[in-house]
């Protein structure tokens, strides 16, 4: 029992603070040739604060960098941040978030991922032993003509087999305007719903480090064929 407690305040502490470092394995063009040239590694950062400093929300930095460029060269990096803040009561936050991004296109062509700023509310619970959060918010995508939709994002975390697996992942789903004010979308007309999952799962080999895999998954964003892309990683995370 006593173990157990030192257990859970070791993960509790965990949540507070962290910050890990993954390095995966990208098959996608095994698994999806035709959109894909080829697999690549990524490497990935993330640091997660539940309080900031002043005591009223939580903070999460995310870096992903895709090494799909010539001889491994870096093809994209995305970036993302989020903020949330409460100054009352009841445990519903307001939440802030962040993402962009720039990558290259063979043989040389640059391109960059369209920042969308959103703002709204989040929810964070647990449920039998499960880390969750739910957030809706209003999300500004700025193309050239600019896209006011809904965003649903939703995270589950939660430890199994006396914390020796950690399975963990969110998905992010909103809606953009088919019609981005460039020549290439020009004359659409309506929505389109797009979304991202990276469900998770890893196996504690010693104290922060773990190996396992991720699921890349894309509607409308690699392709705009109306079907779900999943894309399956092979990984190591080393948790500070």
């Amino acid at each position: 029992m006593k173990k157990t407690f030192i257990l859970f305040l070791l993960f509790k502490v965990g949540l507070l603070f962290s910050q890990d470092l993954q390095l995966h394995y990208d098959f996608r063009h095994s698994v999806d040739p035709k959109h894909n040239t080829a697999n690549f590694p990524m490497i990935s950062f993330q640091y997660f604060k539940d309080v900031d400093t002043n005591a009223t929300g939580s903070f999460l930095l995310k870096v992903q960098s895709f090494l799909s460029g010539d001889k491994n060269n870096t093809g994209q990096t995305f970036i993302q941040i989020s903020q949330t803040l409460k100054f009352w009561k009841p445990k519903v936050y307001f939440s802030l978030n962040y993402t962009g991004g720039l990558g290259i296109a063979p043989p040389s062509f640059g391109y960059y991922l369209t920042n969308s700023f959103g703002a709204g509310i989040s929810y964070p619970f647990q449920w039998k032993g499960a880390w969750l959060s739910a957030n809706l918010l209003y999300r500004y995508n700025a193309f050239h003509k600019p896209s006011h939709d809904p965003q649903l994002t939703f995270y589950l975390g939660k430890f199994f087999a006396n914390y020796k697996i950690f399975v963990e992942g969110s998905i992010v789903a909103w809606t953009e305007n088919k019609d981005q004010g460039i020549d290439y979308t020009k004359g659409q007309k309506g929505k389109k719903l797009a979304f991202y999952g990276d469900p998770q799962i890893w196996f504690r080999i010693k104290k922060g480090f773990f190996i396992g895999s991720r699921i890349s998954l894309y509607y409308h964003l690699v392709s705009q064929d109306n079907k779900v892309q999943a894309y399956p990683t092979i990984g190591t995370k080393y948790q500070f």
